[in-house]
């Protein structure tokens, strides 16, 4: 790697159990180069195993499992803090090497994100079904645009476009378009990804969950449902896929069989929607589809020496 690559940032994204972090590590020790988290569940300290944070210590991780789930995490709070680790990794003479399978978080480091002030939280997911509906159509009818490219089965994201339109007057969508603030210019980072077969990601999907349950994730849900963490139903934790699954079990309303099942479905889900963001957004970034953990390896490290 020249001098003028050593500044680069290095991102690597891919689906779950695709291998990211085993390879993040060997890249980094190739290069000398620190790791910075990209991934929205592993930055919660309350779990550990079911959001398959990384143990290995051989290299710097930053931003992993540095946040309470009693805390609310935004994208933008992921961006000021990643922002600020890449430069100080930068200023050492190091890469840093951004890794992770949340799309969004790349997209804001790559795009930059709108500085949205700080504005009082209105939280609407209390509401049953139907007094969702009514909220949701008393806010339409009277701002049409408040809503606009909002998801509106995403409680978060509409209590979120509800207090940004009631604080500022201007809807989310009007924010988004303003200029972005960027950081970085597009030409420090080198993208790649990984693509693995589908065939070969569910095999992994399948291994890793049970070395989970093996590892002790039943004793992690208990502790995390046990401390009253799964009340913050707001929380993007909540989403880390087998808290909930495993809390049926615990309250035997479902087998073990069935929570199996459940979560690799689950799991296969999200991987397909992470997929789906790879090949809609990041049309430029370098993919590899290897199988073999040590041709891609050398695959990996030979274009990164390259470029």
């Amino acid at each position: 790697m020249s001098k003028k690559t050593k500044k680069k940032i290095i991102l690597l994204f891919g689906p779950t159990a695709s291998g990211k972090s085993r390879l993040a590590v060997d890249i980094a020790k190739e290069f000398n180069g620190e790791i910075v988290n990209a991934d929205s569940m592993q930055v919660y300290k309350e779990v550990k195993i079911l959001s398959a944070r990384p143990n290995e210590k051989s290299v710097k991780h930053h931003l992993y499992g540095f946040v309470s789930v009693k805390e609310n995490f935004s994208v933008g709070s992921w961006y000021e803090l990643a922002v600020k680790k890449i430069k100080d990794i930068n200023k050492k003479g190091k890469p840093a090497l951004v890794v992770g399978g949340t799309g969004l978080y790349f997209k804001v480091l790559i795009d930059g994100l709108v500085k949205i002030p700080e504005v009082p939280k209105i939280d609407y997911s209390y509401l049953n079904p139907i007094g969702k509906w009514m909220m949701q159509n008393h806010y339409g009818k009277r701002y049409p645009k408040i809503f606009e490219g909002i998801n509106r089965n995403d409680i978060q994201r509409v209590s979120r476009a509800i207090s940004v339109y009631d604080a500022t007057g201007i809807t989310l969508s009007e924010w988004q378009k303003k200029k972005n603030k960027k950081y970085f210019n597009p030409s420090e980072f080198l993208k790649i990804c990984l693509i693995p077969p589908k065939s070969e990601l569910e095999k992994r999907i399948k291994k890793r969950f049970l070395d989970m349950l093996k590892n002790g994730a039943i004793e992690e849900t208990k502790k995390y449902i046990k401390s009253g963490l799964s009340s913050h139903t707001l929380h993007t934790s909540n989403s880390i896929i087998g808290l909930k699954e495993i809390g049926l079990f615990l309250d035997k309303k479902i087998s073990v069989k069935e929570l199996k099942e459940k979560v690799l479905i689950k799991t296969r889900q999200y991987a397909k929607r992470q997929r789906t963001w790879q090949r809609g957004q990041m049309q430029d970034w370098k993919g590899f589809v290897d199988v073999n953990y040590l041709d891609l390896l050398k695959k990996v490290l030979s274009y990164l020496s390259k470029t």
